[in-house]
């Protein structure tokens, strides 16, 4: 099903983009070149592959949590310019001042 200069408008609209007439033509051989390609890709035999969950097999190494000393609050504190009992104090930037 080929896409139409309509249906890049109407995707543009949705997207609250605009586009020249010449951007609209061109995006609009860009997306059917796109869905030839994909098409192309329903002639493969794939009766006999077997379906995959990610592309690449691979395993996950786990290893053993240890539990290691750590720096200290107060020394973790120590160079901070601002801080508030036990935590760093910093600028609020979410939410105006």
């Amino acid at each position: 099903m080929p896409v139409t200069r309509k249906d890049v408008e109407y995707i543009a609209e949705l997207a609250r983009l605009k586009f020249s007439g010449d951007e609209l033509e061109s995006f609009t051989m860009d997306l059917n070149e796109i869905l030839k390609y994909v098409d192309k890709l329903n002639e493969l035999d794939t009766d006999k592959v077997e379906p995959l969950s990610h592309p690449v097999e691979g395993t996950n190494v786990f290893r053993e949590d240890k539990v290691k000393p750590s720096v200290s609050t107060e020394e973790a504190l120590r160079n901070s310019t601002e801080k508030d009992d036990s935590f760093f104090k910093v600028p609020k930037i979410i939410g105006g001042a």
